[in-house]
């Protein structure tokens, strides 16, 4: 690409983003790449590598005929120890949660060994779907040894377990964490309302009270065209 054709391709990139982010709502089409290549002076192959970059971003998409439309906005978390509900305030959503569940069963093996625990212990299974201005997001299943949280938590589920947690002593204050891409099976696709394997993050988390305690054994998965992480690395 010449000088003057990346010149028209910075204008453009910069025209599209202003109005992702200031006029166009999610599914909204953009204007036809006729229209931006006449608006710009640029070649059709000029505004298709931009819309390009624009749909591996994940800020488009397209729709064989229809055109290119607007992306839902990824909601991006950084790593720290915070709760959904901490993360979705902290981007002007409202957190919420839908099919709470909870029961006593036993740990078993992986759980156990998570938390440090036989497998016959006891623990409390705590299972969500977590939303995000009532779109379903994540699938969580959290475990709690029973005990540390002998008794029920119930309408407390609808909001922050970490907050619950820590009106009952127990504030988390590290975690060891893994994430992985997978896809969803057909039956959590349907409780995320995304089709059936489609891509995913499954986190798998333990949760540590400031005594060292393994509070939580949590199994997420967070729907990968909504969600997203970041990261801050260095260089020495």
């Amino acid at each position: 690409m010449n000088e003057e054709a990346e010149g028209k391709s910075a204008r453009l990139r910069r025209h599209l983003l202003s109005l992702l982010g200031d006029e166009l709502a999610p599914h909204d089409r953009l204007p036809t790449e006729r229209s931006l290549a006449e608006e710009f002076g640029a070649s059709r192959l000029t505004v298709r590598l931009v819309l390009d970059q624009l749909e591996r971003e994940g800020r488009v998409y397209r729709v064989q005929g229809s055109g290119t439309f607007a992306s839902e906005p990824r909601i991006a978390k950084s790593v720290e120890l915070t709760s959904f509900s901490e993360d979705m305030r902290a981007r002007g959503l409202r957190p919420g949660s839908l099919a709470v569940t909870e029961e006593r069963i036993p740990a078993g093996a992986e759980v156990g060994y998570a938390l440090g625990i036989s497998p016959s212990a006891e623990v409390l299974h705590v299972r969500r779907v977590r939303t995000a201005d009532g779109e379903p997001i994540c699938l969580e299943h959290s475990y709690l040894p029973s005990a540390l949280v002998p008794g029920t938590l119930g309408e407390a589920l609808r909001g922050s377990l970490y907050e619950e947690l820590a009106g009952h002593g127990l504030a988390l204050r590290r975690a060891e964490q893994t994430i992985r891409a997978t896809v969803l099976d057909p039956a959590d696709a349907r409780e995320l309302r995304v089709a059936a394997f489609s891509p995913a993050f499954l986190v798998q988390r333990t949760a540590y009270d400031a005594r060292g305690r393994a509070v939580e054994r949590a199994l997420s998965l967070y729907r990968a065209d909504r969600y997203s992480y970041e990261l801050t690395i260095y260089r020495d």
